[in-house]
């Protein structure tokens, strides 16, 4: 898959970037839609680097756990982490589940604040990638009393603030979502 970018000054860089850039033209800015989500989000992760392993065993691109995987009825670390559609595909269902799991969540905090933080609907899918959809309900329905880190010190509360905004609207909840 092929996009384009632009740079800070809103200049057309390159019809055909691909979305596993790197560059040392410009800054790129992102659009504020779901490939611009999934990319900042990667970005964050992993450098938005397919074959990244971290230093707790977490994989791929968007730095899936393998429990994640078995969930998607992926078993081949090795296969997955050479197979960048398949990685793609993986996030996509996965922010499909999140998104059906904090579907009341969603639509009753959307809007409102939490410690100084609006909360949107991309910030809960990021902070569910984070720290599982569960977290974040505890988080949301505690009105951010219930505090989580993960083993790296990454919050909830930054997840929600870095990746607040983006227009997920066309995922759509599926309790079932596949790869």
């Amino acid at each position: 898959m092929l996009f384009s970018f632009t740079n800070k000054k809103g200049i057309l860089l390159n019809e055909t970037k691909p979305i596993n850039y790197t560059t040392t033209e410009d800054l790129l800015i992102l659009e504020k839609n779901f490939i611009g989500f999934k990319e900042a989000l990667a970005f964050k992760e992993s450098q938005g680097k397919y074959t990244v392993v971290n230093t707790l065993g977490y994989l791929g691109k968007y730095q899936f756990g393998k429990g994640t995987l078995r969930r998607f009825k992926i078993y081949d670390t090795q296969k997955f982490l050479k197979n960048p559609e398949l990685q793609e595909r993986a996030f996509t269902a996965l922010c499909k589940v999140n998104k059906w799991i904090l579907r009341r969540d969603i639509s009753r905090f959307v809007g409102k604040r939490i410690n100084g933080i609006v909360i949107t609907e991309s910030g809960i899918l990021a902070a569910a990638h984070l720290a599982g959809a569960g977290n974040v309900k505890k988080f949301l329905r505690s009105y951010g009393n219930f505090k989580f880190k993960d083993s790296y010190g990454t919050s909830i509360e930054s997840y929600l603030k870095k990746f607040a905004g983006y227009d997920v609207s066309h995922i759509i909840a599926d309790k079932k979502a596949t790869v």
